[in-house]
């Protein structure tokens, strides 16, 4: 039942996370948008790359910080997870449970039946992931997460004497 209150919690922040990066419009996270939608933007005048490419960078940059701190924190500190193998086992549950959380209830969900997402110029122009996308995207970050449970990992064993 903690694992499972755990996962929530996780999921809540990466939520929130996203939805920091739209803060001001949805047009304030065009990087998250199909390629040919942000092309689209671009030759509209919407936005321009150098700027999107900016706030994707800043983002990015703050969402990983803040994902893998908590990610150790809660495997480290909560769960003390006492050695490399638990470690990776949580990290790898919770980067996954994020991917799938990701593609249904963030793309699939929100951003597919959301007015929100809609960028104002870009009513015109499809930007919401078929379930073919979705699936194609998250199987090819279930195994990059296979790798980045063994950083998180890493770091909960590195920090360990930091959390006795």
């Amino acid at each position: 039942m903690l694992m499972i209150l755990q996962l929530v919690i996780y999921c809540l922040i990466f939520t929130i996370m996203v939805r920091i990066s739209v803060s001001g419009g949805a047009v304030n996270a065009l990087y998250f948008y199909p390629k040919h939608y942000q092309e689209s933007a671009f030759e509209r005048g919407i936005t321009d790359r150098e700027t999107v490419k900016n706030k994707k960078s800043r983002f990015m940059t703050a969402f990983y910080l803040v994902m893998t701190v908590t990610l150790v924190l809660i495997i480290g500190v909560w769960n003390r997870a006492g050695n490399f193998k638990d470690a990776y086992l949580q990290a790898l549950l919770f980067l996954e449970v994020m991917n799938i959380y990701d593609g249904t209830v963030i793309d699939k969900l929100w951003v597919g039946h959301s007015k929100f997402w809609i960028i104002p110029g870009m009513e015109d122009t499809t930007y919401v992931q078929t379930w073919g996308q979705v699936l194609k995207k998250r199987t090819i970050l279930a195994l990059i997460w296979t790798v980045g449970a063994l950083i998180v990992a890493g770091l909960v064993v590195l920090t360990e004497s930091f959390f006795n």
